[in-house]
């Protein structure tokens, strides 16, 4: 079973940035947690729509898997993001 920190460092390492949070009634230290925090205001501002959203569901659900394939994850996550880039038209 995966702790907030754990779940953070391997999303981190995908390229998909969330943050441990506290969820009440929280048995785990705070620098810990049980809980994530995941934003999505800034996939939204970048032009995601509803696929593209359940495709970054997917992709979390599948890294927060006991066994994983981190290099397709990253390659979708890399996938993502070229298709909806930061600076339109800079590279």
């Amino acid at each position: 079973e995966l702790d907030g920190q754990q779940a953070e460092d391997r999303l981190h390492e995908l390229g998909i940035t969330v943050n441990r949070n506290a969820i009440p009634n929280d048995p785990r230290p705070p620098m810990v947690t049980s809980g994530l925090r995941i934003g999505t205001p800034a996939l939204a501002t970048r032009g995601f729509g509803a696929e593209d959203f359940t495709e970054v569901a997917e992709i979390i659900a599948a890294a927060l898997k006991p066994s994983y394939d981190a290099d397709d994850l990253k390659a979708r996550v890399v996938a993502l993001a070229e298709k909806f880039p930061l600076y339109p038209g800079l590279k």
